[in-house]
């Protein structure tokens, strides 16, 4: 994930709670909520009294109508082929002799992430595209019309702090390359488990965008379909944003609209997965003098609390669950130090889940701990949370706290095992292929965004109160603390 957390920055909104529990066990759904997204991270109160519309229903923040378009001109990069070793792994060996669907059907896998800016011209476009998302800034609907003006103007705001971030970490986000060699060894992983497959990327914010591989799946006549969230655990936020995305898209389209396809919501249980990860905190432990003494420190992107709260949304049972089970691998091999989860990356003035990251560090450094090792459990991906949050802001913190070893678990990138374990759930996914996966109704501001007097009367009194909100005083001075 490479894309900028601000989801903070929504109001509390009166959701269904059995949402996304239903939608994360596979259930269709007809609404998804917005996108927490992780990079740029900046404080925004104005963003929040933008956004503030407590008595809005949740079917009236999924329209597709102002889904992000690319913008600005494409910046080409080369691929980057990862080598993979192939393995097997617990109760997940599977044998493969043959897939009569690899003769008769023509396989596409779609790996889908957020994005993020290959250069540091791409930073501020790369802004527009996720603040142009009426997901990231909810606009109450008669506002809505000024989603891209908005988007634009905060865009502008904030570039010159973001390039900052971007530019200690090289002048541009690693995602896209380093997804890009996954999709390559997933390829790869499949055809010597006798499946052939074209491998796909979607980003929603940047290039590839998820459109044009979509486009690129309809010119290949793809006629089965695996999607695959590069989230190993479900959130309203990443997987159920994205795939509401895709929704729109495959309702609209005759071809799509009939593709068989099969969903992979979430896959932090998988052998594959917890051996891969507990193999990394193994081998950075025996870096340390003294590896029994390490502190393993499981840091996990944050949501706000109202997500779980009032949305359902099964993320923080998934984390906990997902640590436990890698514990318990790690244990299983004589492993027994102490750990703790925490979360990182928190924007606006909502409340986030606990605890967090940068206190917990403060905390652990007081209490007398000297060794800590960093595990970023809820990326697959180096960007630049781990690159400049972790490894920057959180190092200096743990260091300046009374910590004197630090160490850090890299993202799963490549690792064998990983991508192994990923081409057995593709494997595993496919007979469950259905034309109905992305089925779904409109929602109720699509229906009235067709409506063009309907549309009309929003466009003019949007505009009326839009001019109001702007230029009140509240307004001005919420961007001159916030946004500068």
């Amino acid at each position: 994930m490479d894309a900028t957390s601000f989801s903070g920055l929504l109001p509390h909104t009166d959701l269904n709670p059995n949402f996304a529990r239903s939608y994360a066990q596979g259930t269709p759904l007809t609404s998804v909520s917005c996108h927490s997204l992780q990079e740029h991270r900046p404080s925004s109160q104005a963003l929040a009294f933008l956004s503030s519309n407590k008595t809005s229903k949740i079917t009236s923040l999924l329209g597709v109508s102002n889904v992000c378009r690319p913008v600005q001109k494409r910046n080409g990069v080369g691929k980057a082929i990862c080598a993979v070793g192939l393995g097997v792994y617990g109760e997940n060996v599977i044998e493969h002799q043959s897939h009569s669907h690899a003769t008769e059907d023509k396989v596409g896998v779609l790996l889908l992430n957020l994005g993020g800016p290959d250069t540091l011209n791409d930073v501020q476009p790369f802004l527009f595209n996720l603040f142009a998302d009426p997901d990231i800034i909810r606009l109450p609907r008669l506002f809505q019309c000024l989603q891209w003006p908005l988007a634009k103007l905060i865009s502008v705001l904030r570039a010159p702090k973001s390039k900052e971030g971007y530019a200690s970490i090289g002048g541009g986000s690693p995602l896209r390359k380093i997804t890009n060699e996954q999709a390559d060894a997933l390829k790869t992983a499949l055809k010597a488990k006798n499946l052939t497959a074209n491998v796909y990327v979607g980003m929603r914010y940047w290039y590839p965008f998820t459109e044009e591989a979509v486009q690129q799946i309809k010119r290949d006549r793809i006629t089965k379909l695996v999607v695959l969230p590069l989230y190993p655990q479900f959130s309203i936020s990443t997987t159920g944003s994205s795939i509401r995305v895709l929704q729109s898209i495959f309702r609209e389209d005759e071809y799509l609209s009939r593709l068989p396809v099969s969903i992979i919501r979430s896959w932090y249980k998988r052998e594959g997965y917890v051996i891969s990860m507990a193999d990394l905190i193994k081998k950075e432990m025996e870096k340390f003098t003294r590896p029994e003494e390490v502190m393993i420190f499981f840091s996990a992107h944050g949501v706000p609390v109202s997500y779980v709260e009032d949305a359902g949304d099964p993320y923080k049972d998934q984390m906990e669950e997902c640590i436990y089970l890698i514990m318990q691998k790690l244990k299983d091999r004589g492993i027994n130090n102490d750990h703790t989860l925490a979360y990182q990356s928190r924007v606006g003035p909502v409340e986030w889940l606990k605890p967090y990251t940068d206190k917990v560090l403060v905390e652990l450094g007081q209490k007398g701990v000297k060794s800590l090792l960093a595990v970023p459990v809820s990326f697959v991906s180096e960007h630049i949370e781990t690159l400049e949050e972790i490894d920057m802001e959180y190092k200096e913190l743990a260091l300046e706290s009374g910590i004197e070893n630090w160490g850090r678990v890299p993202a799963l990138n490549c690792t064998s095992s990983f991508i192994t374990d990923l081409a057995d759930a593709v494997i595993e996914a496919l007979p469950t292929a259905s034309a109905t996966a992305m089925s779904t109704p409109r929602s109720a501001s699509e229906e009235d965004d067709l409506d063009p007097v309907r549309y009309a009367i929003k466009l003019f009194f949007g505009s009326i109160l839009a001019f109001v909100l702007l230029f009140s005083p509240r307004m001005i001075l919420a961007f001159k603390n916030n946004l500068f």
